[in-house]
């Protein structure tokens, strides 16, 4: 049974979990920042939208203070999978870990840094962090997991952290081979994120629009191809098809107005002037495409122009 969790990583997606968990299980969360820890603490964590949640939990921004998990979840960004593995290491031996990043490729780094089974998870659910301790949940979808066989991990393992994601309001769909549905959102999302932080728009119906030859939804859909002859060439069929999942995300209940529309993650670190999670998400398409021998000559050029983005806010050889 999983009666101890630890959420390491307190943004919009630990939070939901944190706080969703927190109805069955004593939840510890690993922050960032101190001052992040004691609005938690003396606050508790509150979840508005699409559920009211509030949650009494213990947070800290020291490994070492953490009360020994049953389960710990590892809901960084992947550009911090490495700084939470290190937190990780020599510690929690009797857990199983659950990895819930962008991309592909996190796994194998908490992997190489214990001996815990890992399950892998992909999610869509959403929210906006209105303030350290209040998230507002706006997107409610499945998050998708399964067993990363390479650490030991298998199904019923998953199927005991799905059963207590549903026993807690969250969404949840456990898979023996999770693969076909983490790249089913990575290829949408390498697509829509790398668009995104290099034109400045939110995901509005202009990714999906192919009337003229012009339209942006011409470089989105042959992004996605080309993300779609990676993944069946590596012998993956997809769980969903990228571009419906697009078109779907534009014109189901989303507005024109981009004030109001959903901002890619990478588009807000690239607002931020802070590096995005891009050798995660596109990159980890470039090189199964190099491994297979594939060319992919849109994703390898907007690839090196997000990561030139993401060079110039801290190589002074570059300004």
């Amino acid at each position: 049974m999983i009666e101890k969790t630890c959420v390491i990583g307190a943004g919009t997606i630990g939070s939901l979990c944190a706080a969703h968990l927190g109805r069955n299980t004593e939840v510890s969360v690993l922050t960032r920042r101190s001052e992040h820890a004691d609005a938690l603490n003396h606050e508790g964590l509150r979840i508005s939208g699409k559920s009211d949640v509030h949650t009494e939990l213990f947070a800290t921004t020291d490994p070492e203070s953490l009360p020994e998990p049953d389960l710990v979840i590892v809901a960084t960004k992947a550009t911090q999978i490495t700084q939470a593995a290190n937190a990780l290491a020599g510690r929690f031996p009797k857990a199983v870990v659950l990895t819930i990043q962008n991309g592909i490729g996190t796994e194998e780094v908490v992997h190489r840094s214990g001996p815990w089974p890992v399950v892998s998870s992909v999610t869509f659910m959403s929210g906006v962090r209105e303030s350290d301790s209040h998230v507002h949940y706006e997107l409610d979808t499945p998050t998708w997991m399964g067993p990363y066989p390479l650490s030991g991990a298998d199904y019923d393992t998953a199927r005991a952290i799905g059963d207590l994601f549903a026993a807690s309001g969250l969404k949840a769909e456990v898979m023996a081979d999770v693969r076909t549905a983490q790249w089913s959102k990575l290829i949408f999302n390498a697509s829509v994120n790398s668009v995104a932080a290099l034109t400045d728009l939110p995901h509005v119906s202009l990714f999906a629009r192919r009337d003229r030859p012009t339209d942006l939804g011409h470089l989105m859909h042959d992004l996605i191809e080309e993300g779609k002859a990676v993944a069946a060439a590596a012998g993956i069929e997809l769980f969903e098809d990228p571009w419906e999942m697009n078109v779907q995300a534009v014109t189901t209940g989303r507005t024109h107005d981009e004030n109001y529309a959903h901002v890619p993650s990478m588009l807000t670190d690239v607002r931020a002037g802070q590096r995005t999670e891009i050798d995660f998400i596109l990159g980890s398409i470039v090189r199964e495409a190099d491994r297979l021998g594939l060319s992919v000559p849109l994703s390898r050029a907007l690839y090196r122009l997000v990561k030139a983005r993401d060079r110039s806010y801290d190589d002074e050889e570059a300004l």
